[in-house]
């Protein structure tokens, strides 16, 4: 595991993706379930009903870095897509990510409360099966200071599910990190770790794919994962030559 990682919850790898794959997965992952934001468009959920995800997920460079520390039986569990523009463009406030997608209601001592996102069943689970997982954030563009990257606080991910009061401490006593990355990198992150991002300062796109892996037999029965899928077969729509 990258020092980093274990320590302050996050690591900003180099590339992992070409240029045909992030012109490929520009074009692509904006059909996932649109969400919009003062009527336009700014992102996308249940992104692994798309073939090219569930493939992308699969591949080499990415098993590469997830494998090593969620372990060979993780599986992409979900994915959502992110692009701030000058018609969507807002800030994202304090938070940890503290739910998951199942593939349906089960009601269990300790896991709660539900939602519906998109049709998909969400349900925050206990702290330690979100200590477990991992999330990839891929950057379809540069990430720089002027157009809204993602900003932690290091070492937050270490210290379970974060009340108000204690995530506005966290604030004044520790400082924050920009993630500054270039298109085709990678920054991988704990779901617990508190994280944030402010309005772009400059016009144009900040395109993320984000997506959260987990043991396969990380639920209890009987949930399951909402999107527990084989990678897609090669005439499903796999990424153009050039990724692998």
């Amino acid at each position: 595991m990258p020092h980093a990682l274990q320590t302050d919850g996050f690591s900003i790898t180099g590339r992992v993706l070409d240029a045909v794959q992030v012109d490929h997965l520009r074009r692509t992952a904006g059909q996932g379930t649109s969400l919009k934001r003062g009527g336009s468009a700014y992102g996308g959920r249940n992104l692994l009903a798309l073939p090219e995800v569930r493939n992308l997920a699969a591949e080499r460079a990415i098993r590469a870095l997830i494998d090593p520390i969620v372990g060979s039986t993780a599986i992409p569990v979900r994915a959502l897509f992110f692009d701030k523009t000058p018609e969507a463009n807002w800030p994202v406030l304090w938070h940890q990510d503290l739910t998951v997608a199942v593939a349906e209601r089960h009601d269990l001592e300790g896991w709660g409360p539900w939602s519906i996102k998109a049709g998909i069943p969400h349900v925050e689970p206990p702290p330690s099966l979100l200590a477990a997982m991992l999330t990839i954030r891929l950057h379809l563009d540069d990430c720089h200071a002027d157009n809204g990257p993602l900003r932690v606080i290091p070492g937050s991910h270490a210290l379970g599910r974060l009340s108000r009061e204690r995530i506005q401490a966290l604030r004044q006593q520790t400082k924050e990190v920009t993630c500054i990355a270039p298109e085709g990198s990678a920054l991988l992150m704990r779901p617990l770790l508190l994280h944030a991002s402010s309005p772009a300062n400059t016009p144009g796109h900040r395109r993320v794919l984000h997506i959260e892996f987990a043991r396969e037999d990380a639920l209890p029965a009987p949930l399951k994962w909402a999107f527990a899928q084989e990678p897609a077969s090669p005439d499903e729509g796999a990424l153009a030559a050039g990724a692998g």
